[in-house]
């Protein structure tokens, strides 16, 4: 028999897989399905951390940290869009250093790749950024970037921002699994960006309420409106996270905007300067009593807006449209996001707060002026009624005794009494006729208020006081024109009594009478010189001969000098 081939190997038609390529295809099975696990587990950890907190800023900060670091992207950023829902209004980065995102300059507003976010609402996911269409490019200083990844977040139905990454690690890019778990992360965010937002707005009613609360104390109190004022503006920079707030309120003639109170970066620069309401983005606002937001390249609110370092601000009235009493102006650094929805309505109505302040603090002073007034009416008919009547029916008794004596000398005593008498009821009517005179700090001060100054102003170099006296409705019947001179003459006299009379006492005394003003300025020093006269006294006697009056002088009954200035009254 044949000898038979050898038998076969059995597995000769089995696949030559050698032991070491199943070994590593195991392994690699296993590390995929640990990788998958801990990128889940990496995934709830971070849900659990953007659902922790309940401060709005931290819970932002949380969710682009959270994505950040999900990915593995070197850069992130989420942008929150405003109520328009054409821009954003907030920004919150990772990855830049403050010093990176200062020399880049103003956060972006929505514009570009950035904008195709927010008009098509969906995942995006690139290989590189510069070959999209809506890209054109980064700003100066801008750090290179190049594969991107963005999600938007919703909260309740509605876009409310969106997440930006750049920049995968290890220069690979963004994969599906990448796509699927920022998704799943954005959809966490918006419920933790719901409940931190509601708790932002309920502790900023809050705040807004104890703003309110102090304002209507600080009214009730009676404390001036100003200071009311200050305190309010330093709680609004709080609120708002501003740089800068003020307040502005119209002049006397409502054509200028003047700042009143402010509070925060260069509020001394600021204090005291002025606007005109005509042609200026603060005048708008108060001709229209609506809010209007400023951005950066805008017209700025206020000349020196620049120079401190601020940029968009937030202009509000104060009152609304046709009772505006002025306006609430905020500010921020340059190159930060303009004021949220939620800043510019509490701005508004801490707006109409302040102008309910102005409008209580104009009221209280219109009846303290009203008591005044009667306080004074009051007390110009007791000294008519009671004390000039007594002074009169006294001067007359005392006449009475004349008739009674032979003696010369108690005659003089009685008529210098009587001539006393008379006197002191002159000074007792003039006081009436100031008492009756109701005006305002606005106005033009007058001549009694003007020599009274003049004669405090004097008394350093005099050593004392001069007595003043008035004689009649001096601020009624003498002119502008006649009053300037007459505040010269009295200059001038106070003056050569200061350097040449040597006196102790000094008394002025201006009255209107028979239609002629009389200026009398006496003193008790020297006298004048043998021979000559003061220097100045001829402008004197030149002013009254121009205004058709007469000027004199002598030596008083006691001594000293006596000066007569009397001019005629206007018609």
């Amino acid at each position: 028999m044949a000898d038979r081939e050898p038998d076969e190997p059995r597995n000769a038609l089995l696949p030559q897989l050698r032991f070491d390529e199943l070994l590593d295809e195991l392994i690699s099975r296993v590390t995929q399905i640990r990788a998958t696990r801990d990128r889940v587990q990496q995934l709830l950890q971070g849900v659990l951390a953007v659902s922790g907190g309940l401060e709005l800023d931290q819970v932002l900060s949380t969710i682009i940290a959270t994505a950040t670091e999900l990915v593995d992207a070197r850069y992130g950023a989420l942008g929150v869009i405003d109520g328009r829902g054409d821009r954003l209004e907030r920004f919150v980065t990772v990855g830049l250093s403050q010093q990176e995102i200062d020399a880049i300059g103003p956060y972006p507003t929505g514009m570009g790749l950035l904008g195709q976010l927010i008009r098509h609402p969906a995942p995006l996911r690139l290989p590189d950024i510069a070959g999209h269409e809506a890209s054109f490019g980064f700003p100066d200083n801008h750090p290179p970037m190049r594969t991107f990844l963005g999600v938007p977040i919703r909260v309740r139905d509605k876009v409310y921002g969106n997440l930006y990454l750049t920049e995968k690690h290890g220069g690979a890019q963004f994969d599906a699994d990448d796509e699927t778990l920022l998704t799943t992360l954005a959809a966490a965010a918006g419920v933790a960006i719901d409940n931190a937002r509601l708790y932002d707005e309920a502790q900023r009613r809050q705040r807004r309420m104890e703003v309110t609360a102090e304002l209507t104390r600080g009214l009730l109190s009676g404390a001036d409106s100003r200071d009311v004022l200050a305190v309010l503006v330093e709680r609004v920079r709080d609120m708002a996270g501003a740089e800068l707030v003020l307040v502005m309120l119209p002049d006397a003639a409502s054509e200028n905007l003047t700042v009143h109170v402010a509070a925060g970066l260069g509020a001394d620069r600021v204090r005291g300067t002025s606007l005109p309401i005509a042609d200026s983005e603060v005048g708008s606002v108060f001709v229209a009593g609506a809010g209007h937001a400023v951005v950066d390249g805008e017209r700025e609110p206020q000349p020196v807006w620049k120079n401190l370092g601020l940029g968009p601000a937030y202009i509000a009235p104060l009152g609304a449209a046709g009772k505006v009493r002025g306006v609430l102006v905020a500010g921020k650094r340059f190159g930060a996001l303009p004021f949220d929805a939620v800043d510019t309505h509490m701005l508004t109505e801490v707006g109409g707060q302040a102008a309910v302040a102005l409008e209580l603090a104009d009221r209280r002073a219109d009846v303290d002026l009203l008591n005044l007034y009667s306080d004074r009416d009051r007390i110009g008919r007791d000294l008519h009624d009671l004390a000039i009547q007594r002074l009169f029916a006294t001067g007359m008794t005392l006449q009475s005794v004349l008739k009674i004596t032979e003696k010369q000398a108690v005659r003089d005593r009685v008529n210098k009494a009587v001539s006393e008498l008379d006197d002191t009821i002159k000074v007792i009517r003039s006081t009436i006729f100031a008492l009756s005179e109701h005006a305002t700090t606005d106005e033009v001060p007058g001549l009694r208020s003007q020599v009274l100054r003049l004669c405090q102003d004097v008394a350093d170099l005099l050593g004392f006081s001069p007595a003043v006296r008035f004689t009649g409705p001096v601020d009624y019947e003498v002119s502008d024109a006649v009053a300037e001179h007459a505040l010269a003459v009295t200059r001038e006299a106070l003056s050569n009594v200061a350097r040449h009379a040597k006196a102790t006492k000094v008394e002025v005394d201006v009255a209107t009478a028979d239609g002629f003003l009389a200026l009398r300025v006496a003193d008790d020093g020297v006298g004048l010189p043998e021979g000559g006269r003061r220097s100045g006294l001829g402008n004197l006697a030149e002013r009254a001969a121009a205004l058709g009056g007469e000027f004199t002088t002598g030596p008083g009954e006691e001594g000293g000098t006596v000066l007569v200035w009397r001019v005629p009254l206007d018609d």
